[in-house]
């Protein structure tokens, strides 16, 4: 997958200053991309100026692109303000789109444009801009920034804070009703159990665990040693009856010997600050390492971790250390692929939390600091150390086509590294030796007491190579290769059949008579008028709860003279099929009914290099695909030899042609609302599921800017501290989050809120839509593709049902 870093500066950008005669500075026609001088310029047409503004940019200075990217991502090195300020219609400038759209900047150049995510244009004064060139250039720069924020959300992996607040510390979140449960962190042994009756019938208690690698360092001294990762906990009822368990295993056993066992304590500690101060509990329970502790004083936020703690130190011991078996666990991260030269981290905790991915964000190439970077698990080990002592480490290859750099084969872990309990990580370099071809190897870790002289060691294999990249292999292997592939063409048959679309009338079960006439004077999206008396074909019995012109209602979705929306649950009766009289109006096509539910993605922001990922990756015939699309007449021929080796990189070449002859005509076709319709009718509903939420979570976060904050104590009840903590990553040198980034810590919200439905797509818009509802000035009063989407996913069933047919059907 292509990932995009974003370091993004609108300080560096340059101004060029170009002078013209008659006009206004701002004289040419206007595009939506820049929505500061609209207002000024038509008020302003007759007037004249002596300056133009131009602005050169610098397109690495806002991204940096993967080597082996392929996706269309270049930028103009000038942009001319003549052609910058490009008019677009009126009916353009009021949705949402993708930033190619803003982008005829470039045609003539013939760049294609960024993977960035669009922004609806931001309300203005425009007054104190009509005769003021740099604040006008200052606004500018500013809308500038925020649409070019909003790039490759695939990124979030790769960066704390982008998408996941800390991507270091790792996090689960656990819906229990009156019946109680547990709750386990990921690849841990960390529980919360919810006893029965925890809370009243009808109630809910979710619960959250977050393990926060280093633990304080207040408690780590003579008399104490934490022995797990600090442990986060939140709540979201407090209306509580009984309280919870918390089971964690330590990284440590009291000694067997009668003087251990008197001056030694397993104790856990608690506190509602993540700094402390941290108070001892006393209500424990123990057996061997584990310990079991109940909460009784229970907030919406607690923190607690374990420790060994002594009385007193009693000579000859002179640390607590003396008096326990103290573990020490090991792990050793690397990319996800190797390259022919890579950094490995080794990483030692003071607790048994091993991490599947750790954020090393001092990595360092060429004498300057990389960007933070998710590094993947390659091999654990857990050691027993009687004492913090210095440790020294070494990485020695297996392999001769492999070494480790001289200056890094060995390094060495000091003893009061170890007695603070943090994590402690030492990097590694390792490079290829020579041309050979690239392979996984392995290679040897050796950690060293160097007082007693002891050897620990243990072997660990490196993942794969990263794929090939296009390109690097001459041109007449390439050739070759592909003649290959075509004589044998029972290879390329693909393993999943999809079915075939029919076009026919929908076969409903259900219709609705109208019990009173409604005619809105104010159209609203979504929502159908009628006639007392008419008969609504309606598409299932489930009911969406959306607000109306002012209230939050129950819905219907139907189908009346050819149009699908929602009609109030109390406004019609519902009869069967066969008591149904005139259904002439309520018929309607498959063909139809998929183009009708997929408007909203005519709206909706999307991210073209996730959408061109999660398609290629979930789709698994191209000419399935292609056909749908109206690429019936594709061959192998149109392939180039970099698209022969994987089905799924045949597909990404048939999105990037529905993306490429969409740019070419954008005012009449749309990507993202083409490719959904050609998604449906090949069943992919699974897909276009996934691809509506993504969807609905970005554009939510971008339409909620600032108020995302009281959606979040309505969804999840966070607190000022909660919410505080996603905007840090975010903010800028004067310790706040713009206006033009508060999209982020909004969407990294909205991104963790989702993943803890997992695949209740139809749960997450619902929930949402609740929540938008409900705020003091609700944003789906004007924006409605939230509702349109949860007409899409509500109709999925009927759909499926009319427009493919079993095989035995069919025969």
């Amino acid at each position: 997958k292509s990932k995009l870093d974003l370091n993004i500066d609108g300080s560096d950008v340059l101004e060029h200053v170009h002078a013209i005669s008659k006009t206004n500075p701002f004289w040419n026609e206007l595009s939506a991309s820049n929505p500061f001088i609209y207002d000024i310029a038509a008020s302003n047409r007759n007037e004249n100026s002596k300056y133009l503004s131009v602005l050169k940019e610098n397109p690495y200075l806002f991204s940096r692109v993967s080597s082996n990217r392929e996706s269309l991502a270049s930028s103009g090195d000038e942009l001319d303000i003549d052609c910058l300020l490009r008019k677009t219609s009126s009916r353009r400038s009021g949705r949402s789109k993708s930033i190619s759209d803003f982008l005829d900047i470039i045609d003539n150049r013939r760049l294609n444009p960024h993977k960035t995510a669009p922004q609806k244009p931001l309300a203005s004064d425009t007054v104190w801009l009509q005769n003021d060139r740099e604040a006008y250039k200052m606004a500018w720069l500013s809308h500038r920034q925020l649409t070019r924020s909003c790039l490759d959300l695939e990124a979030r992996s790769q960066s704390p804070g982008w998408a996941q607040t800390q991507a270091t510390d790792v996090n689960i979140v656990g819906k229990l009703n009156h019946e109680g449960g547990s709750v386990q962190l990921p690849d841990s042994d960390i529980n919360v159990h919810i006893p029965v009756g925890h809370v009243v019938p009808g109630e809910f208690q979710e619960v959250g665990l977050k393990a926060i690698l280093n633990p304080p360092s207040s408690l780590n001294n003579e008399l104490s040693i934490t022995v797990s990762p600090l442990i986060e906990i939140t709540l979201s009822n407090l209306n509580t009856r009984e309280a919870i368990f918390l089971e964690v295993k330590g990284a440590a056993k009291v000694k067997n010997d009668p003087l251990s066992q008197v001056m030694t304590d397993i104790v856990c500690f608690y506190s509602h600050s993540k700094e402390g101060p941290f108070k001892k509990l006393q209500s424990c329970y123990f057996y061997e390492d584990t310990i079991q502790v109940k909460l009784t004083d229970l907030s919406h936020l607690m923190y607690t971790v374990i420790a060994v703690q002594a009385n007193k130190i009693q000579p000859p011991a002179t640390t607590v250390w003396d008096y326990v078996h103290r573990t020490v666990s090991v792990g050793i991260y690397g990319p996800k692929y190797i390259h022919p030269s890579f950094t490995a981290v080794f990483a030692a905790f003071g607790h048994n939390y091993i991490p599947r991915k750790l954020t090393i964000c001092d990595i360092k190439k060429g004498g300057k600091n990389m960007p933070p970077v998710v590094f993947q698990l390659w091999g654990k080990h857990t050691l027993l150390l009687e004492k913090p002592q210095d440790l020294n480490i070494s990485l020695i290859s297996c392999d001769p086509d492999f070494e480790v750099k001289v200056e890094n084969e060995s390094k060495s872990i000091k003893e009061q590294q170890l007695k603070t309990g943090e994590m402690v990580r030492q990097q590694f370099l390792f490079s290829m030796l020579g041309s050979r071809e690239m392979h996984f190897f392995l290679f040897l870790v050796q950690i060293k007491d160097l007082k007693s002289g002891q050897v620990i060691q243990f072997c660990v294999t490196t993942p794969d190579p990263a794929p090939k990249l296009s390109g690097i292999v001459s041109r007449p292997k390439c050739l070759q290769r592909r003649k290959e592939i075509k004589s044998a063409p029972l290879l390329l048959i693909p393993t999943v059949k999809y079915p075939k679309f029919q076009d026919k009338c929908l076969n409903i079960n259900t219709y609705g008579v109208a019990l009173k006439t409604v005619l809105r004077q104010s159209k609203i999206d979504y929502l159908l008028e009628y006639f007392k008396g008419d008969t609504i074909a309606l598409l299932g019995e489930d009911k969406i709860k959306a607000i109306g012109q002012t209230k939050i209602k129950e819905w219907y979705v139907g189908v009346l003279r050819r149009k699908v929306g929602l009609v109030h649950r109390k406004n019609v009766k519902v009869v069967s099929k066969e008591q149904a009289m005139d259904t002439v109006d309520s018929e309607l096509l498959t063909r139809n009914l998929v183009e009708q539910i997929a408007l909203p993605f005519k709206k909706l922001t999307y991210i073209y290099s996730v959408v061109l990922s999660t398609v290629s990756e979930s789709v698994y015939d191209w000419r399935a695909l292609a056909e749908v699309l109206g690429y019936s007449h594709m061959s192998w021929d149109d392939f180039n030899e970099k698209y022969v080796d994987k089905e799924s990189e045949r597909v990404a070449h048939v999105v990037k042609r529905l993306k490429e002859d969409c740019h070419a005509n954008k005012k009449k076709r749309l990507f993202l609302y083409e490719l959904i319709v050609a998604l449906l009718k090949i069943d992919c509903q699974g897909l276009v599921a996934r691809l509506t939420q993504d969807t609905v979570i970005l554009t939510s976060a971008v339409k909620l800017g600032k108020c995302w904050r009281e959606l979040a104590e309505k969804l999840a009840r966070l607190t000022k501290q909660q919410i505080e903590a996603y905007e840090v990553p975010h903010q800028g040198k004067n310790g706040e989050v713009t206006l033009e980034m508060m999209w982020k810590p909004a969407y990294d919200f909205l991104y963790t809120w989702g993943a803890h439905y997992g695949d209740s797509y139809r749960d997450v818009l619902q929930d949402l839509q609740s929540a938008l509802d409900k705020m003091k000035n609700p944003v789906t009063k004007h924006w409605r593709e939230l509702t349109g989407a949860l007409i899409l996913v509500n109709c999925m069933d009927v759909l499926r049902a009319s427009a493919f047919s079993t095989e035995e059907e069919e025969e």
